[in-house]
């Protein structure tokens, strides 16, 4: 009975391993057919369409399919997506470097609130490829729902931040799993903390949806 139970345990990490192996060469592969900078986006939310079909309706999915379906039917808007968060992104690196470049009491205030802007930079890049897997919205209130969620959610923030740092620290220990799990992993990880915040949200608009109703 327990060496039926250890080889079924085995199996499991095996089949999860090989898949998460799968998917994240699936990226490199889509993102450099994309000469990276077109191709980064689209993939990314192809892995991230993967692993939210993994949570929610079982790891028995056909891989490479969802993977090139979101791919191809993604591909633009997600670009677009991605180019408003790259120009948001180098906004905020060249309002670093001019801040330095001023001294004084000038330069202590703005540098306090620009870390305040980084900090809601990266809460929003973490949740907006869940949100954009998960809901049909327009461009702009991806990013507005992003952020909410993450306002409103912000010790699955931390999780999420705790678990990346967690991940980058493994991969920089043992770099030859970087190839085979360095986006794959995180995804999962990533878009399980999501799903919870976004299961909160849909249980608030029930409950509220039943009281209006009542």
């Amino acid at each position: 009975m327990e060496t039926n139970m250890m080889t079924g345990k085995l199996f499991w990490i095996c089949e999860w391993i090989m898949r998460l192996a799968f998917v994240n060469i699936l990226w490199i592969l889509f993102t450099a057919s994309g000469l990276i900078i077109f191709g980064i986006m689209p993939a990314s939310v192809a892995v991230f369409t993967v692993a939210r079909k993994w949570i929610t309706q079982g790891t028995d999915i056909p891989i490479f399919k969802t993977f090139f379906h979101a791919f191809r039917t993604e591909w633009l808007k997600s670009n677009n997506l991605g180019l408003i968060l790259g120009l948001s992104g180098g906004f905020l690196f060249f309002d670093l470097v001019y801040i330095r470049t001023i001294h004084g009491p000038v330069q202590t205030g703005s540098m306090v609130l620009l870390m305040i802007a980084f900090l809601f930079y990266i809460m929003t890049c973490l949740f907006i490829l869940p949100v954009y897997v998960h809901y049909d919205l327009k461009l702009g209130q991806y990013i507005k729902q992003a952020f909410l969620i993450g306002v409103s959610n912000m010790w699955l923030f931390l999780v999420m931040i705790a678990g990346g740092v967690l991940l980058a620290t493994l991969f920089y220990i043992i770099p030859v799993l970087a190839p085979f799990f360095a986006i794959a992993l995180p995804a999962v990880v990533f878009m399980r903390c999501s799903l919870q915040a976004f299961n909160r949200i849909e249980q608030k608009q029930r409950k509220l949806s039943g009281q209006l109703s009542g």
